[in-house]
């Protein structure tokens, strides 16, 4: 494959995230069962430095869906608990501070709280707004789909999703899509990614890491969306 440039948020951020062992490159097994070429652990992305940058690229992401009519204004970014919840935050910070756009956030507890202000839900109300959701990579789907529940029963709108990775592959059918299902739940091209397993790719050639490319490559052939 050819390498064009790459946008600097998506290189930065797989610079960074292979600082902080958040992505690593070698021979995996997923829970799938397949042998993966490349392990994400958003899990990691716990420094400063490294939340800087993906509130950078989630804020970009976001502001170029809005551009772009991707996606319609919006109020609130939810972060399903727990990994959501620092990313919801601090897109809602760098959309102010680098786009001069201004959202709530909110999150859900995993258990409902039976005092003080009680309930899942915390953050601004999504009762009658339209909601993005945050994610990290998604798999089956099975989060993002709860969180959609949560966001719909508290009387909130999702009108995006957007994963800080989309892995491109088929499902365990070997034909379906998990961003196409979610993308049936609440409108075509409403589901983004800040970075696809091609921009690991690209980083990988322009670096001449040629190893791990191909390993990636074959992989990409066996198990990507066709």
């Amino acid at each position: 494959m050819a390498a064009g440039p790459q946008t600097q948020y998506k290189s930065d951020l797989i610079k960074h995230a292979i600082e902080v062992d958040a992505l690593k490159f070698g021979s995996f097994t997923l829970k799938s069962g397949r042998i993966s070429p490349y392990f994400f652990n958003a899990g990691l992305l716990c420094t400063g430095p490294i939340l800087a940058t993906l509130s950078t690229a989630y804020a970009a992401t976001i502001f170029q869906a809005l551009e772009s009519l991707a996606f319609p204004e919006f109020d609130v970014l939810f972060g399903p608990a727990y990994k959501g919840i620092p990313f919801a935050s601090i897109t809602a910070l760098a959309l102010y501070n680098q786009h001069k756009l201004s959202v709530g956030f909110a999150y859900d507890r995993k258990e409902a709280k039976d005092h003080g202000e009680g309930g899942k839900m915390v953050g601004v109300p999504v009762n009658g707004k339209r909601v993005v959701i945050l994610d990290d990579v998604m798999t089956s789907g099975k989060a993002v789909r709860s969180a959609i529940e949560t966001v719909v029963q508290n009387g909130g709108e999702v009108v995006g999703v957007v994963q800080a990775l989309d892995r491109e592959e088929v499902g365990q059918d070997g034909v379906s899509s998990t961003v196409a299902e979610i993308e049936s739940l609440i409108g075509e091209g409403r589901v983004l990614s800040i970075l696809k397993m091609k921009d690991l790719m690209i980083w990988l050639e322009t670096n001449s890491l040629k190893e791990d490319l191909a390993n990636m490559q074959a992989y990409r052939d066996k198990y990507g969306l066709k």
